[in-house]
């Protein structure tokens, strides 16, 4: 049998994809999904979705973001 070390050597070896999917599945395992809250979520998605394919909202480039947050929290 494995122990916590021997695992994580070898997760940390495997392709970007897999490690992904034993995350998710790790996480699911501590915070159950609930089909619900996972609708309310691709409800969301798809109307931010829409607007901004329509215009009516603009996207804010990650690296602004992240400029104002370190503006704002002076780091």
């Amino acid at each position: 049998m494995f122990g916590t070390k021997e695992i994580l050597m070898e997760a940390e070896s495997l392709p970007v994809e897999e490690r992904v999917i034993i995350i998710d599945r790790l996480l699911r395992t501590l915070n159950s999904p609930s089909p619900d809250i996972d609708k309310i979520w691709i409800d969301t998605a798809k109307h931010r979705l829409s607007e901004l394919r329509s215009g009516k909202v603009k996207a804010i480039p990650g690296d602004e973001v992240f400029a104002r947050v370190k503006e704002y929290f002076g780091v």
